[in-house]
């Protein structure tokens, strides 16, 4: 019902909505090497033709915005003059109208950890792990071993561990640990664009446990009298999404064929 009332609201009212989008699983389908995600061929034409519909259109994802602007071909990219990319969960931003990028310095002990990481994954017996060095966060992808659930199980303490004795945060997502800086997440990042633009009506679209605190969010604002939209790009192997969604889309070829609908509904007015 709040997720049919926040269509409405955005069907009568565009300019005052924020409609977020998390970036790998959503608009790009995973892959075995995230330095090939790039979205699914669907997606760019839907972007770019809900941005100038409503008020604002953003990514929200823990990449590097710089990577996710590269592998999503946004920069000049017409229709989307606006975008917001935000990366680092919040700790990076790019801006179409500008095309600059902000971003912060790494934090204290992610050296300390990018020494030792590779020993305690040897000691683990997780030696193939992928290693993925984000500057200001480092993860570790474990999709490409022979039995990535048992890897997974096997590495998520003691990187949990390593994570909390060095002052950063461990975050779990489909068969990566993610070690980065504690303080800043999805929904603290969405939050401050909700603020920025002034938003009335929210949507967020995730597919993953990172996600969770931009769902969230979202259930917060509506608890504050805005209307919001949750929408999980689904996975199986990632249902606590879905369980909290309001609408469930089977991936990202699914997520581009929703905005597009979006698109002809706004068109249509």
């Amino acid at each position: 019902m709040a997720g049919q009332e926040a269509v409405a609201a955005i069907l009568a009212d565009p300019r005052r909505a924020l409609v977020a989008f998390d970036y790998d699983g959503t608009l790009a389908p995973i892959v075995a090497d995230p330095t090939t995600a790039t979205p699914h061929p669907d997606v760019a034409a839907a972007l770019s033709g809900l941005a100038p519909l409503v008020g604002t259109v953003a990514v929200i994802t823990g990449r590097p915005a710089r990577a996710a602007v590269e592998l999503g071909g946004f920069a000049g990219r017409p229709g989307l003059e606006d975008l917001i990319v935000v990366g680092h969960y919040g700790l990076e931003r790019w801006s179409a109208a500008t095309g600059g990028f902000e971003t912060t310095e790494p934090p204290e002990g992610l050296d300390v950890v990018r020494a030792a990481l590779r020993g305690l994954l040897d000691s683990l017996g997780l030696g193939d792990a992928d290693i993925e060095d984000k500057r200001l966060s480092i993860a570790v992808h474990v999709r490409r071993l022979p039995s990535p659930e048992e890897a997974f199980a096997t590495l998520r303490e003691p990187l949990g561990r390593l994570a909390h004795q060095h002052g950063l945060t461990a975050e779990p997502g489909r068969y990566v640990m993610e070690l980065r800086p504690p303080g800043m997440d999805k929904g603290i990042a969405l939050r401050h664009l909700v603020d920025e633009v002034e938003a009335r009506t929210v949507v967020f679209a995730g597919d993953d446990l990172g996600d969770l605190s931009a769902f969230a969010e979202v259930e917060r604002l509506r608890g504050d009298g805005r209307d919001g939209l949750l929408i999980c790009s689904g996975s199986a192997e990632v249902t606590v999404l879905a369980e909290r969604a309001d609408l469930v889309l089977d991936g990202p070829a699914e997520v581009a064929r929703w905005m597009g609908s979006l698109v002809e509904r706004l068109s249509a007015r």
